[in-house]
Formats: structure tokens, C-alpha cells, sequence
């Protein structure tokens, strides 16, 4: 393997500062450029700030040179990793690259932190010296506190390019001075949006479409589908809208673009991408979520210093006060939702049935096996247990005999496992797993 002693980070923004944070925190030597040099200083001073700072070793900082892609980009030469983190625009970053491959060593690797663009739309056109040694290292944020990196090689990536990121990122056994950073490596395809981004973004969206359906004809509320996507889903409290007001409205417009773009023309998640007009419309007015002071919740400070949380009522479309809620006891875990005939449980089924087979149906397109995708939505997306984990909860039979209910095509996996006659895809207290042949294979560290 590659011996990883100084790292270059391409672009000091949120992503590209979360990373040589948290490479300096590992203690690694870090060069962090940008268009400009100032960027860079500003950035880097923001990592000893806050209520959870990045870097709380002051003296750590000294870890990190700044500089600028104008004076400073001929520096990477002494890098043995270049990650890449400029703006989400694919000529943008294949700009970058072409000055990369004139300047780095041989056997220096080179990633991009793309969230979602492919791989292979990246590294078209570069020279094969270049695709050898391209991958993605996909991170989330906030860098310091998400475990998850989603590592993706190309077509013609080294095997030892990938076997060196992952022990640098993750546990390290295999260099010299045996640091590394401490994160949970999954290994992702060349697909688009990769697993996490792939299965998540496709929750919410499908969760926005089937909750307004469900607020419209039943009478749910906002604060309610939260309640119902948190706790009993073993999912983060902010549920489903809080979410949605905390990555914010027009990033979810973003996420749906792309999707519309690059997804396979018969994948079922294109039903969802499609925005509702109210949605659409709280986008053009700039009710964007908690950047603009309010999405679905806003929080009113009142003259006499009391505070009051506000839902938006998206049929009224006006702001009332949020409700407590507060779930019956059979109503609070999801095998207790999906025994439940109300209007509550009818729409847990609908969204958490839709995800979990829309997960199944997606191995091995998006990765090898289901441990993997599973790692990637609990360290990703801080689900307590991942999809095919919240299949064998729930009880894979109860899925499948709604697929069969329903008339629709047997999700792959879903097939793996009556073919194989299991009826569970971990066995051995989650020690094994089910593979996409049918076999079992313990679980890997």
C-alpha cells in the first residue's frame, strides 16, 4: 500500500475544511487551497469554533498550510493523497483535474468527494495514468461527527488505490505510523448517488409525496409524520420535515433535478422525484428551511422573550402553532405500525414498504452485498438499523406478501432470500449475512 503522509485538499468549503480537519486532528500534514489563500485562513480558523468544534488542539492547526490554486497548486507534488472538493459542477472539476495530472507524483492518489456525480462522468477524456488513480471518497457532513465515507473505484482504479484509502480512512493496520480517520468505509458502485444518497433521497422524497397525500386525504399532520419517521423507525428525531428544513427545500429541488437526469429510465424511484406545486412554491417565495429562518417549522420569538415552535400548514398554507404529539403505545415501533389498520400505520406502510423494497431491489447495483448498504444508512443517515436490519425487525415474510398483494415484481433480494428458503438476511446474532448468491459469509470488521 501507498505510505499516506501529507494530504492536499482541493477547496475550502464546508466538505473540503471538514476534511483537513479532520486529517489534522489525525494528525496528518495538511495543504488546504483555494481560489484564493484568505479562503483558505478563514476557514481554518473556523475549526477550533463553535459549540463542537473540528479541531479543539489549537496547536493542531499547525498542521494545515494554506494557500491558493494560483500560487500554490504545484505543492500537491509532495502529496501523496489529493482530495478534491470544489463545487459540484462537472466541468468545474474536470478543470481541476487536468491541472492535477500535470502537476502531482506518480502513484499519488487522487479523489473527488462528489456527492453523487459518476465517477466515470468525471474521469472521461483524462489520460490513463489519471484513471488509475481516481476514486471517490465521499464523506458526509458534518465531516467530524459523521462516521460514514462512501469509497468508489472506476473502471480501471488500482486495487491498491483503494486498499490504501481504506486504511487510511478507516482502521488503519497497514502504514507505517498506524494513524488513520477513525471513519466507517463502505465500499459503493460507479451509480449515481451512490448508496446512502441513492436510498435516503429517495425516502424523503417519497416521504414528502406520500405524507402530503396523507395530510390531504386522512387528516395527518406535519408534526405527526415526524413523529411516526423518528422514534418508531429508530430514525433521528427530526422525522422527515425536520430533516427536509435542516439539509433545506432547494437542495432537495437539486437532489430531484439530478435524479430526473441520471437515474435508469425504469427505476421505481422516479415516480417521487416530481416536487409538489405547494412545495414549488414555498422554493420560489424562499422558504427554504432553517437557513431562512423557516421551512415546515419555524421557531417565533415573541417581545416578552417566550418562544413559540410553528408548523406550516401546507393546505391552509399558514403558520399555526406545533402541536405535541404524542403516538398510542401500539403505534410506537414499526412492527406494532404495520399490524395497525389507522391512518397513521396506512402511511408508515406505504413509505417504509416503498423504501425498504425499493433498498432490496438495489443489490448489487449500488454495492455487493446488503452490509454495506445497511452501514452506510447507520452511519450516513443515523438510522438505528439499516434496511434489510429493519426488514428482518419487521419480518421479511409481512414485506413479501405485500409485494404479492400488491401484484408488483419481487425485489431482488427479496427473491435471494425465498430462493435460498430464509427467512432472515442476518442470522448468528447479525455475525452472518446473506449474499446475493444465496450463501452465507460473516460479516466483516
Amino acid at each position: 500500500m501507498i505510505d499516506i503522509k501529507r494530504v492536499a485538499v482541493l477547496g475550502s468549503g464546508t466538505m473540503g475544511a471538514g476534511i483537513a480537519g479532520v486529517c489534522a486532528n489525525a494528525g496528518f500534514e495538511v495543504l488546504l487551497l483555494d481560489l484564493e489563500k484568505a479562503s483558505c485562513d478563514t476557514a481554518t480558523a473556523k475549526l477550533t469554533e463553535g459549540r463542537s468544534p473540528m479541531i479543539k488542539d489549537h496547536a493542531l492547526l499547525d498542521k494545515i498550510t494554506t494557500g491558493s490554486f494560483e500560487h500554490d497548486l504545484d505543492k500537491i507534488a509532495d502529496c501523496q493523497w489529493i482530495c478534491e472538493a470544489v463545487i459540484e459542477d462537472v466541468h468545474i472539476k474536470r478543470d481541476m483535474f487536468r491541472r492535477i495530472e500535470a502537476l502531482r507524483s506518480d502513484r499519488s492518489i487522487i479523489s473527488t468527494n462528489t456527492s453523487g456525480i459518476p465517477l466515470r462522468d468525471l474521469y472521461a477524456g483524462m489520460p490513463m495514468r489519471f484513471q488509475k488513480d481516481i476514486a471517490v471518497t465521499h464523506f458526509f457532513n458534518p465531516v467530524h461527527i459523521m462516521k460514514l465515507v462512501e469509497l468508489v473505484a472506476g473502471e480501471n482504479t488500482r486495487p491498491e488505490v483503494i486498499a490504501t484509502l481504506a486504511d487510511f480512512l478507516g482502521k488503519s493496520h497497514g502504514n507505517s505510523h498506524g494513524k488513520s480517520l477513525d471513519k466507517g468505509v463502505v465500499y459503493a458502485k460507479d451509480t449515481v448517488n451512490f448508496i446512502g444518497n441513492r436510498i435516503g433521497c429517495m425516502w424523503m422524497l417519497a416521504g414528502l409525496q406520500l405524507a402530503e397525500k396523507a395530510i390531504r386525504e386522512q387528516g395527518l399532520r406535519i408534526e405527526t409524520v415526524d413523529a411516526l419517521m423518528s422514534a418508531p423507525m429508530g430514525f433521528p428525531a427530526t422525522g422527515l420535515y425536520g430533516l427536509i428544513d435542516l439539509v433545506g427545500l432547494d437542495v432537495m429541488l437539486k437532489v430531484a433535478e439530478n435524479l430526473e437526469v441520471n437515474l435508469p429510465e425504469n427505476d421505481f424511484g422516479r415516480k417521487f422525484i416530481p416536487l409538489a406545486d405547494s412545495l414549488q412554491a414555498m422554493v420560489a417565495r424562499g422558504q427554504l428551511g432553517r437557513k431562512t429562518g423557516g421551512g415546515f417549522y419555524q421557531l417565533r420569538r415573541h417581545d416578552d422573550g417566550s418562544k413559540t415552535m410553528q408548523v406550516f400548514d401546507i393546505q391552509t398554507q399558514q403558520w399555526q402553532v406545533a402541536e405535541q404529539v404524542e403516538l398510542p403505545e401500539h403505534e410506537r415501533t414499526l412492527s406494532g405500525l404495520f399490524e395497525s389498520d389507522s391512518a397513521n400505520a396506512e402511511f408508515v406502510k406505504d413509505l417504509m414498504a416503498t423504501t425498504l423494497c425499493y433498498s432490496a431491489d438495489l443489490v448489487p447495483e449500488i454495492a455487493d452485498d446488503i452490509v454495506n448498504v445497511d452501514r452506510a444508512m447507520r452511519w450516513g443517515f443515523a438510522w438505528q438499523r439499516g434496511p434489510f436490519e429493519l426488514i428482518d425487525e419487521l419480518g421479511a415474510q409481512t414485506l413479501i406478501n405485500r409485494v404479492n398483494a400488491q401484484g408488483m415484481a419481487m425485489p431482488k433480494m427479496l427473491q435471494v432470500l425465498i430462493d435460498a428458503g430464509q427467512s432472515t438476511f442476518y442470522r448468528n446474532q447479525g455475525a452472518e449475512f446473506l449474499t446475493t448468491a444465496g450463501n452465507w459469509e460473516s460479516v466483516p470488521d
